[in-house]
């Protein structure tokens, strides 16, 4: 497994395409709340399984803290790691540009996979899309 920075108008079409599948086909997020606004303010990363896109996830700056956004992983790599992967370059990417804060917003489903990259819970419970969120937060070293 590989994580890139998606910089090919064929790389963004993948993160969309893994986004779809996950968030729009297997979650019933509607098409126009996954793809937003804020596509274009983005860095979107796509995760390889060889040659195959089988993860996404994008990352944006507000207000100084970086926030982690669209983490998704194909069904058939969960609970192998690629999700960490896609963290971890994410991590990475934000401390190259001197971002130490960071924030999400976690599916409920998913609280634990982050605080075991070490992501605290700065929230109650909020829908969003239809499905039970906390925000998360964690500082880089």
């Amino acid at each position: 497994m590989k994580v890139e920075i998606a910089k090919s108008e064929s790389q963004l079409e993948e993160v969309f395409q893994v986004r779809k599948t996950v968030f729009v086909n297997e979650q019933h997020v509607p098409l126009e709340e996954e793809i937003d606004e804020f596509e274009n303010q983005s860095t979107h990363f796509i995760l390889y399984d060889g040659e195959l896109p089988s993860g996404a996830g994008r990352f944006r700056v507000l207000d100084g803290v970086g926030k982690v956004e669209r983490i998704c992983v194909l069904k058939e790599l969960r609970g192998k790691g690629a999700g960490r992967e896609i963290m971890l370059a994410i991590e990475e990417f934000a401390n190259n540009h001197s971002i130490s804060n960071l924030k999400l917003n976690a599916q409920t489903y998913a609280i634990p996979f982050y605080e075991g990259l070490g992501y605290g819970i700065a929230s109650e419970e909020f829908m969003d899309a239809g499905i039970p969120h906390k925000t998360m937060v964690k500082t880089l070293s």
